[in-house]
């Protein structure tokens, strides 16, 4: 599989602007600064007609053009239809045994092969978890994450703020799933950090007030990304931005014309308006666009006080969800609140004073305010151990998870997954259908590495160039409105298929942090997620019809 022969290679130049800064040039990547040296001139480059075309041994080159603009020229690789071999293998597995752990190992074992890596172990799994986002993703969710449950458990702070929202503001189920909702809206940041955030803060009211685990997390998962993107008050618009340049195009010739852009399209983010929309509906018990398997679930709930469906296995273990609070110690509600304060301040100061939320700042803080809550009102320090050591042990099966999910969805962007799918495309499909063939493209793409970030790096940069070419060979009379709305559908295709993907790491958090198997989460969102997605690329069709 790994010959050359079988490889099918594809030439990538994106254009930067550049700015001087003390003699040397420097481009915006990705949001990061990067040197740009060498400098080779065009004649001299690999996109000369006269250059050798050996693309194993094709270097990323800074160049010269001749109309005098800068270009990051790379080559990247597919396998044709077999690039979606290792997400095929591992969806498909996981769907028939409703079991992640094998599934993911299963299709890491084929991207392995396919790449002819050294070895299962050393080649993929121990490079991956020494890479600097495993080693986040450990620190976070199985120590901070997994010791902040612990101690909640310990102290009985969830179970005293369930107590206290039970009498305060939440009477029944419905305004136990408003409760969430709202929380989702106002936590805005999208991702993993809103999916933990509200997650944790709304099981334990929602256990009481018996809300299905099905329907909990898919108000967490359908609240984090869709609202981030409407509310992109956050890192979303300085990351896309960087990869949506397009030489001679005016209205994104700046960060700031770009920037500028991003929120002009939120009136098209169709799939994230309807997602958000149709959570609020599921809160307010209108069930008729949630599907079959929600309203089971919430009948179930409501007769029965079952929050799972028979035989399912949850990600989060008893050992989160038993109380062991010692015998003289009385938990109160503001345990639980004073933490999130505390996280939710330092994400908000260190995203207004560094530009990014430092989350794991966020919750060491919030960590730190519950030990010292629980020291100070007379728990021992071994107490305290207890309880982070029982945090840390729940949170094991899931962190793995975790890790295996960030390298599957590698490993499906190395064998090219996501080019194969963009080369389907070519410019002359009608400009009309442009928009829906490329939310479909990009909710596969995505469903397949389990990432919405890692596919804006892969699909921003082509789709968006095609678009233009489209545009201008068709002669749309609306062009920056085209633009706009073919932006949105790779925007809100990428959130769908994160979203909805039993590989992504929202996903799988949204089922952790609720208490739900995953592939009962999975199943019970993937009805009401894609009706939102049918009705988006209706939408999108008709506006590109009529308003471009």
């Amino acid at each position: 599989m790994q010959d050359e022969q079988f490889k099918h290679w594809q030439v990538q130049t994106h254009f930067y602007p550049i700015a001087q800064e003390q003699d040397e040039l420097i481009a915006t990547i990705n949001g990061q600064q990067t040197l740009v040296e060498p400098l080779v001139p065009f004649a001299q480059s690999q996109l000369s007609e006269s250059s050798p075309k050996d693309f194993a041994y094709f270097t990323p080159q800074w160049v010269k053009m001749p109309d005098e603009k800068i270009a990051y020229v790379t080559a990247s690789y597919h396998f044709g239809i077999w690039s979606l071999l290792p997400a095929i293998a591992t969806i498909a597995i996981c769907l028939i045994t409703r079991s992640p752990l094998p599934a993911l190992l299963a299709g890491i074992a084929v991207g392995t092969v396919m790449l002819s890596q050294n070895g299962l172990t050393g080649g993929v799994l121990i490079p991956a978890l020494a890479q600097e986002g495993a080693v986040f993703l450990l620190i976070l969710y199985l120590w901070l994450l997994g010791g902040l449950l612990g101690m909640w458990s310990k102290t009985g702070a969830a179970k005293a703020f369930a107590d206290y929202m039970t009498k305060t503001f939440v009477k029944g189920p419905r305004s136990a799933k408003l409760v969430a909702w709202t929380l989702g809206i106002i936590f805005f940041q999208g991702g993993s950090m809103s999916t933990v955030l509200v997650g944790t803060t709304v099981r334990p009211l929602a256990d009481k007030a018996k809300v299905s685990h099905e329907e909990m997390s898919y108000i967490v998962d359908s609240t984090a990304s869709p609202i981030a993107a409407l509310i992109a008050f956050n890192a979303w618009p300085a990351y896309i931005q960087a990869l949506i340049f397009i030489p001679g195009v005016t209205f994104l010739a700046t960060e700031a014309d770009r920037i500028s852009f991003f929120f002009s399209s939120i009136p098209f983010s169709f799939y994230a308006i309807l997602a958000v929309v149709g959570t609020l509906l599921l809160s307010l018990n209108v069930t008729m666009f949630a599907g079959k398997r929600i309203r089971m679930a919430q009948q179930r709930a409501l007769t029965t006080g079952e929050l799972d469906a028979p035989g399912a296995k949850p990600l989060s273990t008893k050992s989160l969800q038993t109380v062991e609070i010692p015998a003289h110690y009385k938990a109160h509600h503001l345990e639980f609140v004073l933490p999130l304060i505390a996280l939710v301040l330092t994400a908000v100061a260190t995203f207004v004073l560094i530009g990014t939320p430092e989350v794991t700042w966020a919750f060491s803080a919030a960590l730190l305010v519950s030990v010292v809550i629980a020291l100070s009102k007379g728990m021992s320090f071994v107490e305290v151990f207890q309880g982070i050591g029982a945090g840390l042990k729940g949170m094991i099966i899931a962190s793995v998870i975790l890790i295996l999910a960030v390298v599957i969805g590698g490993l499906s962007q190395q064998v090219g997954g996501g080019l194969y799918l963009i080369s389907l495309l070519g410019e002359s499909l009608p400009y009309w259908l442009l928009p829906a063939t490329l939310q479909l493209l990009t909710m596969a793409i995505a469903f397949s590495t389990g990432t919405s970030w890692g596919t804006y790096a892969i699909a921003f940069p082509l789709a968006m160039p095609l678009a233009w070419a489209i545009a201008q060979s068709q002669g749309v009379t609306n062009p920056e409105v085209f633009m706009m709305i073919c932006f949105a559908t790779v925007l809100n295709g990428s959130v769908y298929g994160d979203q909805c993907s039993p590989i992504s790491d929202t996903t799988i958090l949204s089922s952790m942090t609720t208490g739900c198997d995953l592939m009962d989460h999975v199943k019970s969102q993937i009805f009401p997620a894609s009706f939102a997605a049918i009705l988006a690329g209706a939408l999108w069709t008709l506006c590109a019809l009529w308003l471009a």
